[in-house]
């Protein structure tokens, strides 16, 4: 049987902005230097596609059906840009 995914709780929408931010600003550097350097695959420029539309439907899904505000449009784009940086960050 598979386990479920825990869901984390949505943080704070201060502490949320600032993280998505940070992560947002990091990643795209990152993304800049690797286009730049010529080291961007394929997949990494598909990936860049297929997280915003992800994240696009899941962020108008929470507001039409939580009726949630900024926090609950902004979690489905938080998780996967701190992700992105985190994974972006290790890759040598």
């Amino acid at each position: 049987m598979k386990k479920r995914k825990r869901r984390r709780a949505v943080p704070p929408l201060p502490l949320l902005m600032a993280e998505l931010t940070w992560a947002s600003w990091e990643t795209m550097a990152r993304r800049a230097w690797m286009m730049a350097d010529g080291s961007c695959s394929t997949a990494e420029y598909q990936r860049m596609v297929l997280e915003k539309t992800r994240a696009a439907r899941r962020s108008a899904l929470a507001l039409m059906l939580r009726g949630g505000g900024l926090a609950a449009a902004l979690a489905p784009w938080h998780g996967p840009a701190v992700a992105n940086a985190r994974r972006l960050r290790n890759k040598k």
